[in-house]
């Protein structure tokens, strides 16, 4: 019953903080301006996208907990958090894409680096982190193409 617990919180956590964050982070006209990459998805795929996501993550990381809850592998699941957290509000709050930027690399290194120390000692955690890291990358990828572009 406890570790269901830590599973109900992780989940609902980081679902409940990414949506607050998403809603009060909404592209708005600025976001429309913007020129954008030809691979610009369109904006109503985001939602369904980090939803999914946010479920992967927050099992991952209630089972990184479980395991070990102050390990370098949990610190790096919070560190990729933080990161992921900040983003929307940099590039849409503060309209920085270039402020977005040095916040999404050192996320997508923190994902990367969960994924490896993870891997022989809960694979399954590790590959619920990969299609958060292959979102990321491309996001990384388009981030970099709006800064380019503008």
């Amino acid at each position: 019953m406890k570790n269901l617990t830590v599973y109900i919180v992780f989940i609902v956590a980081v679902v409940a903080i990414g949506a607050l964050i998403g809603v009060n982070n909404v592209p708005g006209e600025w976001y429309q301006s913007l020129q954008k990459p030809f691979f610009n998805p369109p904006n109503w795929i985001f939602g369904p996208v980090w939803t999914t996501l946010y479920v992967l993550i927050g099992i991952a990381g209630a089972r990184t907990w479980i395991r070990r809850p102050t390990g370098t592998r949990m610190r790096l699941w919070f560190t990729q958090m933080v990161l992921n957290f900040l983003w929307s509000p940099i590039f849409f709050g503060m309209q920085s894409p270039v402020g977005a930027l040095v916040i999404i690399i050192p996320m997508l290194i923190c994902i990367i680096a969960f994924m490896v120390l993870t891997f022989t000692r809960d694979r399954l955690s590790s590959l619920l982190f990969a299609p958060y890291a292959l979102w990321v990358a491309f996001a990384t990828a388009l981030n970099a193409s709006i800064v380019v572009l503008n």
